[in-house]
């Protein structure tokens, strides 16, 4: 056991004051309280406890940062605070398992093991109190033996120290709203309940958000007229282009090659079929292979003329003037393409829409012309008027690969001048329910799929 003069025993007890009220903040004065009275009492280990209620928990441990980790230890402390605080409360100061007050009848079970396990034969506790009475929270040291008497002095006094650097650094008790409830007179408790009741049947639309993007109403997919890879792409992305004008190129490698021999297949016909008719005259046998060189001379022809309407067709027009819609041109070169396969949209520019991803956690009862407000990436503080015009009534993947609902709309400023392809969140409205439905229609679709009525 340590001795102290009585000189140096004051000595100690002022520096641990001083160094208590020089701390900042609740969490710091724990870890004081728990590792700088090593040198009064020598203990084992150190614990200290906020909060004196039911809601009181671990705060420091000695000898660590942040007792954060499950490991066992912790783990058998949290469950066996609650228990020995109560035993604590009517009995504060040296406590052992030989201690009248102990009662391990109503220990919960792993109480005595535990204790065995870790701590030492008894645990020394000072609670720290406002100037009210309130518990603010307890400091534990878990010793060998019953500290002296000097010793108990010195924590006696050091606790009125802590209390009081704790309760400047707690601030004021915020007190609970059951407390707050009790406090009021049956009349303010009536005029609450009616100002409630009045709120939760407030009448207010019901709205949700959703990620939206500006597209063109009238526009058409320019396909791919047939099988094959992608040659050159001959506009940028968003570029205006008239009718007529090129739009991309498939390679026609393998389409010449096909004509050149379609057309040495149709020659070497040509020749057999001329040299079996001058046969005729004289040989009566070749009157007989006329008619099959003649079909095949047909069918020579028949296939030379699909390859030229093939060839025909690698170059893609515009049928009308438009914007051309797509991705990177660098993505399409070289790429196999089917026929029918999309590579670009040809958009009219002077009909733009909006085009809505509902999630269906947040779907609400739409009709068709339900407003909608959208607040472009670029403009936010600029919202664009809108008017539903289809809704989808099966939900499909976002690009997000979200499960949500397709909404369609129309501006309802027929000059509205925004460029497509622009991004944003759109604002959908629905009708008109009351506060109480708005705020737990979420809540209670959750309760009833989770218990099933």
């Amino acid at each position: 056991m340590t001795l102290f003069t009585e000189g140096s025993l004051a000595d100690l007890v002022v520096d641990l004051e001083a160094r208590a009220r020089a701390t900042n903040s609740v969490s710091e004065l724990g870890f004081s309280l728990a590792n700088d009275t090593y040198t009064l009492l020598g203990f084992r280990q150190a614990l200290v406890f906020e909060g004196g209620g039911d809601d009181s928990r671990l705060l420091t441990v000695s000898g660590l940062a942040r007792p954060t980790e499950d490991s066992p230890y912790l783990v058998w402390l949290r469950r066996t605070w609650p228990w020995l605080r109560q035993q604590l409360e009517a009995n504060p100061g040296w406590f052992t398992p030989s201690s009248e007050a102990f009662n391990a009848a109503n220990a919960p079970a792993g109480v005595m093991d535990g204790w065995s396990e870790w701590w030492p034969a008894g645990i020394f506790a000072v609670p720290l109190q406002r100037r009210s009475g309130e518990t603010l929270g307890w400091v534990c040291f878990l010793l060998d033996q019953a500290p002296a008497e000097h010793q108990t002095k010195a924590l006696a006094q050091l606790a009125r120290s802590w209390s009081y650097c704790w309760e400047m650094l707690a601030g004021n008790p915020r007190p609970s709203w059951k407390i707050r409830w009790q406090k009021l007179s049956s009349r303010q408790r009536r005029m609450m309940a009616l100002a409630l009741g009045l709120f939760l049947l407030f009448p207010i639309r019901q709205s949700a958000l959703a990620p939206a993007e500006v597209i063109a109403l009238d526009a058409v997919a320019v396909t791919s007229p047939l099988d094959g890879v992608v040659k050159s792409i001959h506009v940028r992305p968003n570029q205006a282009v008239t009718a007529g004008q090129l739009l991309f190129s498939l390679d026609d490698t393998t389409l010449r090659n096909r004509l050149d021999v379609g057309q040495k297949s149709l020659a070497v016909a040509d020749a057999e079929l001329q040299a079996t008719t001058q046969k005729a005259f004289d040989t009566p046998q070749s009157k007989g292979d006329l008619a099959l060189l003649s079909g095949r001379v047909h069918e020579k022809r028949a296939e030379l003329a699909a390859v030229q309407t093939q060839l025909a067709r690698i170059d893609v027009l515009a049928g009308h003037e438009g914007i051309a819609v797509f991705g990177d041109p660098d993505d399409w070169l070289g790429r196999p393409v089917s026929t029918g396969e999309r590579i670009m949209l040809l958009a009219n520019p002077e009909k733009p829409g909006v085009l809505v991803h509902l999630p269906v956690a947040d779907a609400i009862a739409l009709n068709v012309g339900a407003a909608l407000k959208l607040f472009l990436t670029v403009m936010p503080l600029s919202p664009l008027d809108a008017r539903i015009t289809e809704t989808s009534y099966q939900a499909v993947l976002s690009p997000e690969g979200v499960a949500s609902y397709r909404l369609r709309a129309v501006f309802e400023d027929a000059q509205q001048n925004v460029r497509i392809g622009l991004r944003g969140t759109a604002k959908v409205y629905g009708g008109w329910v009351c506060m109480g439905y708005y705020l737990l229609r979420r809540p209670l679709a959750t309760l009833r799929e989770w218990s099933g009525w």
